[in-house]
């Protein structure tokens, strides 16, 4: 059973398209979980799109005992990169547009 409060609580829970994309699952082994009662879920719709929501802690619980904490490991790993090179991607187009404003600000100047 998921603790008091995980539901509700930021980042305690993820959609199963989410966990696709954080930890390499389909919604084949969501399922897998749910039926075997490994998995809490709540059923939810955004635009029309239905989703699972499921808790984290025990989703991540589930992929250790069927993939193995190597796997688990490794997918985080991955996902942390994936989000590192998004903010050097976004830093650097900012520091572009900096370069420019300033390009611009020393031409009015002189």
């Amino acid at each position: 059973m998921a603790e008091y409060g995980e539901w509700t609580r930021k980042g305690a829970t993820l959609s199963d398209v989410t966990a696709l994309k954080e930890y390499g699952v389909d919604q084949k082994f969501i399922m897998k979980g749910i039926c075997t009662k490994k998995l809490e879920y709540r059923e939810g719709s955004m635009w029309g799109n239905p989703y699972f929501k499921l808790v984290r802690s025990q989703l991540e619980r589930f992929i250790i005992e069927e993939l193995g904490a190597d796997y688990l490991s490794q997918e985080k790993n991955k996902t942390e990169l994936r989000v590192i090179k998004k903010e050097i991607s976004a830093l650097k187009k900012r520091l572009g547009e900096l370069e420019a404003r300033k390009k611009i600000v020393e031409q009015m100047i002189t």
